[in-house]
């Protein structure tokens, strides 16, 4: 492998590296104001009525796995949510340097932040159309159901925008329109019966302010991928 391209690549991990951290942190902070305490206002309404009913705890968490270990709440809880963030900003950062990469694209802060926008509709709108962010206490589907639908939701939205934006064949973009829209027409999975421990406006509440977390997320991740990269590699 050439030097210059062994070069590049360490220079691109860089790029990743400092944009994950900051971009997890930065997620961290956000969720930290805006999502956290909803999840903590909805937890209350889950043990309120595994209390009142211990028969309703597996109703309450179909689907998701309760008896898993969990950080106690407090520092070590907010170090292992800043732990895990990070985690998936480095790879997502790295799955954006391999799609730079690809495209030969040369980033700034503000084409980074377009970058960033695709991916949040790729990673995030288009897979919460059909299953929207859950907050604690509600049913849902079978979790490989929906992490498999979540994975192909992904896959098939990033393949149509690439179709549909880079080609210029009419058939190829007619085909991405085509993928965009194939996922929700096929549906994503459902749990038997719709439900939740906390009210209905707690819960749209949580939607919302997941939504504006990851937007704030995505487009941080994206214009510090641009900064770092047109300083680090071009």
């Amino acid at each position: 492998m050439p030097a210059t391209t062994i070069a590049t690549f360490k220079k691109m991990l860089a790029v990743a590296a400092l944009t994950g951290i900051l971009a997890g942190l930065l997620l961290t902070v956000v969720q930290k104001i805006q999502v956290v305490p909803l999840i903590l206002k909805a937890e209350v309404y889950e043990q309120a009525v595994e209390n009142t009913d211990p028969t309703n705890r597996s109703n309450a968490h179909a689907g998701h796995a309760h008896d898993a270990w969990q950080p106690e709440s407090g520092w070590e809880r907010n170090l292992f949510t800043a732990a895990a963030n990070i985690v998936i900003a480095l790879g997502f950062a790295l799955l954006l340097g391999a799609a730079v990469g690809l495209r030969g694209a040369k980033l700034d802060w503000r084409s980074g932040l377009l970058w960033g926008l695709v991916g949040y509709a790729v990673f995030f709108v288009a897979p919460s159309l059909g299953l929207p962010p859950e907050v604690p206490g509600a049913q849902a589907a079978n979790l490989a159901d929906r992490q498999a639908w979540w994975m192909a939701t992904s896959i098939a939205t990033t393949t149509g925008l690439a179709f549909m934006f880079f080609s210029r064949q009419s058939t190829v973009k007619i085909l991405g329109a085509v993928l965009l829209i194939a996922p929700h027409l096929i549906g994503a999975p459902q749990p038997e019966v719709h439900g939740s421990t906390a009210p209905a406006e707690l819960a749209q509440a949580f939607v919302i302010a997941t939504f504006i977390a990851n937007a704030v997320f995505w487009l941080g991740l994206g214009g510090l991928f641009g900064f770092f990269h047109q300083r680090l590699v071009e």
